[in-house]
């Protein structure tokens, strides 16, 4: 075990599969971000742990901050990535791919169109599968985003986080991490964009257990009223594209103003998972005033993936 990592041998992910937020459980999601702490702060033992190993980066698409810190994450734990596009079923059944790059590679990272693609890559592949975003879920980002409340605010039960915009993957995987964590929930959509019901089903269902709040509103005045975070995403994702101008409009009463900011907690953070479209889902005042938190959660996307990595692959 390296030394720093927190005690005992470093725990093994159970699902061996990282293709949802709940294939982790809670307490390896907890002893993930203990992990991530300890690799971010003293990355040094740490730099020999996955030596000989290799991940297959298999990207529809387009990154800077996934392909990146996975890359990094990689060198810097001692191993190596390849990435590759343009595999996913264009020339051969999925199924061949990932038994193909379990053969020669110890993990596939997929960044997809739809879920249904990482769940087929899961189900041939004998190596681990994560879910580096899908049309669903985007759970590594909402790990960053778990460390980053942390750090920010010292312990992460009892927080208020309020998500204002789309009720999309981003929505949907951090509002199963934060109310599993015992962070109560907010999610402000406008009519037509609400999140998927089974996922709410699912948060609801958490949020019974650990005893935090889930609210489902339209109102993003009311979501965001005292809370210690507020976080939003574009309004058009990538495969919205074509509905752009329309989602302009239905949207305009949900971007983040110093006006809607000011209505959060004293101490409140601003938080987006990036890439921002500046002046349409949040102000250029609000991206960079002192109390945005978006660029941790961009750093931290680096140490929880070290983590994660370290306990499907170590």
């Amino acid at each position: 075990m390296p030394a720093g990592a927190p005690a005992g041998p470093i725990l093994k992910a159970s699902a061996g599969d990282f293709a949802s937020d709940l294939d982790l459980s809670c307490a390896e999601v907890g002893y993930l971000l203990d992990l991530a702490a300890q690799v971010k702060s003293s990355p040094a033992p740490f730099a020999d742990a996955l030596r000989g190993r290799s991940l297959s980066l298999l990207f529809e698409k387009p990154s800077l901050r996934t392909r990146l810190t996975f890359e990094l994450a990689m060198k810097q734990l001692g191993g190596d990535s390849i990435l590759s596009n343009g595999v996913i079923g264009e020339r051969e059944p999925l199924q061949d791919v990932a038994r193909n790059l379990d053969r020669w590679t110890q993990g596939i990272i997929a960044r997809v169109f739809s879920q249904h693609t990482v769940d087929e890559l899961a189900r041939w592949s004998k190596v681990p599968v994560v879910n580096a975003l899908s049309d669903l879920y985007h759970p590594c980002q909402a790990l960053a985003d778990m460390l980053t409340l942390r750090e920010h605010f010292g312990t992460l039960a009892g927080l208020n986080l309020a998500f204002v915009g789309d009720g999309n993957n981003v929505a949907h995987s951090l509002m199963l991490s934060a109310l599993r964590l015992g962070v109560n929930f907010s999610l402000a959509t406008p009519p037509g964009y609400e999140a998927n019901p089974d996922v709410v089903s699912q948060a609801s269902a958490l949020a019974t257990i650990s005893g935090a709040r889930l609210r489902i509103t339209s109102n993003p005045e009311e979501a965001a009223t005292g809370v210690n975070a507020v976080y939003t995403d574009v309004w058009a994702s990538m495969g919205t594209e074509h509905e752009a101008e329309k989602r302009r409009k239905d949207f305009r009463a949900y971007q983040v103003t110093e006006a809607l900011f000011a209505l959060a907690s004293p101490d409140a953070i601003f938080m987006h998972c990036l890439p921002a479209h500046r002046g349409e889902e949040v102000t250029d005042e609000v991206i960079e005033s002192p109390q945005s938190a978006v660029f941790d959660q961009a750093e931290n996307r680096l140490h929880t993936q070290k983590a994660l990595l370290l306990m499907l692959l170590d």
